[in-house]
């Protein structure tokens, strides 16, 4: 056997980092071979252009282009070679394939290393097809597949590594739970400002999901610390891996809930050696396909406007404007306007005479494009009728006068006037209302967008090949049609029912599947994110007979009660010391509403006169996510995690609705090690246990 031992394998290590240093030499000295003949080539150009003829200057340009793009592949691999110098590989396992006398071992990291002179590889690839040994199975009888053939064989060891800045920490072998082992290791650390890669700990369920490259539309249900958002940009990693011919990583695109989010998850691709992914948000994207001409509310305005002044008739717009049955309404009355928005009319020009049905005809053979975009289809086809009976050239008055009167028939003037319109017909004039000064509320604004695409057709992301988008509760079924008549391509979408910030506007994974029949839908139930004891407190909350708490033991969490508004002040101060003076990383002061955030980071800030607190302010317009003490709101912590949490206000006058449980559920599921509750006089109810 190769490497028996930990000695032995501690000084594979050495040869291995030492192969590395040598590969990473050459890459070095490639990359400055590289950049010196760019910049001689350049310097050429500049002094002999004048003598160079048209031929010679697009020649010189795709010389140039291609040495750019040979130097910036040389960087990357000198990229990957840095990370693979901290951390060569993580696992390792010896396969024999059946019929042959000897076990090969694999190792297995971020990425493949080859020695090019022996041709021998020395790491493999945690996406290459031999990995997924590694992921799914234990020792015994194993097979994997690539795409010409399928491989069985017999796996006689397997061994885990946690090498860091290039020292072996530890290694684990041979244990039917290995990968539990070193993952009970990973969740006891400390939460980071970034998430991090979960290569080494990639459960059987989910590199099922990872690996998927057959559906069209992934659909992940998972808990609450279930890793879906990590899993989702792992999948999107092997998915560059495997289609990294046709597929690139501005051919993919992230919808994220907000920035902070967008921030926080940033590192993953680039931890797994892949560029960053272009990523934009709901309302980015509505303020493009609406071309900027309509001010609205954004969710973040709904949801707050639901906890501050959860008004019924606003709710119930909410409620109706997330419904199928809306959806299903709004189509209705597409039907309805395709068979009554054109009045076909008699022509008369140049002496010829167009029949009606004959323009009815012509606007219905254009079935297939959006309403709005067929008058000027039916135009050139009326102009041909009447060259044809006239048969002669039409004079530019003539031409004019059908550009005019076809355009009549149509008694459709805008989108907007359309959307209007579908609650006349259905009889519920009451349900749109516009916010002071014309903003639109956030419920009608994809509606709208709806309206628009089937009336005036829509630009679409012809460019993306794949569609990442994650807090899929939160999207309503209409989002939901606009998505998928924007986006034709490939789908990841993920989210857990369990925690949406507006339920009157959730989605399920089954109804997102009534809108993408085509979807796989995968359930993740095990949560590895919090300790045993403050995932059973979250449950005790909003309860979930599905979900499965990682056996990871900690402190129980606190609710702590006070008999005054500054007497609570006083502990959730206390409650910041402690942690700063502690070995944790970060911790999330989690409030209901923005304001309550706001008033107690100032009440912090003026009390930490030492200035020992480490303190940021989370608001809808932040961009960055950094470690300390993070004061926010459960809206804005969503997806989020914490070594600590502290969720102050849990008095039963400021949790008390169902919206409210949903908060305090979603407030607690951020805490990995520690989570405390404070309350002032008396304590909700969803925390009486």
């Amino acid at each position: 056997m190769l490497n028996p031992t930990e000695q032995d394998e501690n000084q594979y290590l050495e040869e291995i980092k030492e192969r590395l240093a040598q590969a990473l030499s050459r890459m070095e000295s490639r990359v400055r071979e590289y950049s010196d003949e760019l910049r001689e080539k350049k310097q050429y150009i500049f002094e002999n252009q004048s003598g160079m003829d048209e031929a010679d200057m697009v020649a010189a340009g795709q010389s140039i282009d291609r040495m750019v793009n040979t130097g910036e592949s040389a960087v990357a691999r000198r990229r990957k070679l840095l990370k693979l110098m901290q951390s060569p590989y993580f696992g390792r396992i010896d396969f024999r394939v059946q019929g042959s006398d000897q076990a090969t071992p694999i190792y297995i990291g971020l990425a493949t290393f080859t020695d090019d002179a022996e041709r021998v590889n020395y790491i493999f690839d945690w996406r290459a097809p031999v990995s997924s040994l590694f992921y799914d199975f234990e020792l015994g009888a194993a097979n994997y597949e690539t795409l010409s053939r399928k491989f069985t064989g017999e796996i006689s060891l397997k061994r885990q590594y946690k090498i860091r800045d290039g020292r072996m920490e530890f290694m684990i072998e041979n244990s039917v739970s290995i990968l539990d082992d070193v993952l009970q290791r990973e969740l006891s650390k400390s939460a980071d400002d970034k998430m991090k890669n979960i290569v080494a700990t990639i459960q059987r369920d989910q590199n099922q999901v990872i690996r998927n490259e057959t559906a069209s539309v992934m659909i992940i249900q998972g808990v609450a610390g279930s890793g879906k958002t990590s899993i989702a940009l792992h999948r999107i990693a092997f998915l560059l891996y495997r289609f990294r011919d046709t597929v690139k990583a501005k051919d993919i695109l992230i919808l994220s809930p907000n920035k902070v989010f967008a921030d926080y998850i940033s590192n993953v691709l680039p931890e797994l050696g892949e560029e960053y992914i272009p990523e934009t948000g709901m309302e980015e994207l509505a303020n493009v396909l609406l071309e900027n001409k309509f001010p609205f509310q954004t969710f973040f305005q709904q949801v707050a406007t639901l906890l501050d002044h959860p008004h019924t008739e606003f709710i119930e717009r909410i409620r109706f404007k997330s419904s199928f049955e809306f959806l299903s309404q709004l189509n209705k009355y597409f039907i309805y306007l395709e068979n009554n928005s054109f009045r076909p009319m008699d022509l008369k020009v140049a002496g010829v005479i167009v029949p009606s049905p004959f323009v009815l005809e012509k606007f219905r053979s254009w079935s297939r494009m959006p309403m709005g975009k067929r008058i000027p289809e039916v135009v050139q086809e009326v102009l041909q009728y009447i060259r044809a009976g006239a048969n002669r050239k039409l004079s530019g008055g003539e031409k004019a006068k059908v550009w005019e009167l076809v355009p009549r028939m149509f008694n459709i003037r805008s989108a907007f006037d359309v959307y209007k319109g579908f609650y006349e017909w259905i009889g519920k004039p009451e349900m749109f209302r516009m916010m002071h000064g014309m903003k639109l509320e956030f419920a009608d604004v994809f509606p709208l967008i709806y309206c628009k695409i089937r009336l005036e057709g829509m630009q679409s992301y012809d460019h993306i090949k794949h569609l990442l988008v994650d807090e899929m509760q939160d999207y309503t079924p209409v989002q939901y049609a606009v998505l998928s008549r924007v986006f034709k391509c490939k789908k990841t979408i993920l989210g857990d029912v369990n925690q949406p910030v507006n339920p009157y506007s959730a989605s399920s994974a089954e109804g997102i599947e009534e809108v993408f029949p085509q979807g796989d839908i995968v359930k993740l139930f095990r949560s590895y994110r919090s300790t045993w004891e403050i995932t059973q407190f979250s449950l005790r909350i909003s309860p979930n007979p599905n979900l499965v708490a990682m056996e990871r033991h900690g402190e129980e969490p606190e609710v702590l009660g006070f008999a005054s508004a500054d007497a609570e002040s006083e502990g959730i101060y206390n409650a910041c010391l402690k942690f700063t003076r502690s070995e944790n990383q970060s911790m999330g002061v989690i409030f209901k509403t923005q304001q309550q955030a706001a008033r107690v980071f100032e009440k912090l800030t003026v009390a930490d006169r030492e200035k020992e607190l480490k303190i940021h302010l989370l608001t809808p317009d932040s961009t960055s996510f950094s470690s300390g003490i993070i004061v926010t709101t459960v809206h804005l912590s969503k997806g989020l995690e914490f070594d600590e949490v502290l969720v102050p206000f849990v008095s039963a006058a400021n949790y008390k609705s169902d919206i409210d449980r949903r908060m305090l559920y979603i407030a607690c599921t951020r805490a990995m090690h520690r989570l405390t509750l404070t309350y002032e006089k008396e304590q909700s109810l969803f925390v009486k246990f």
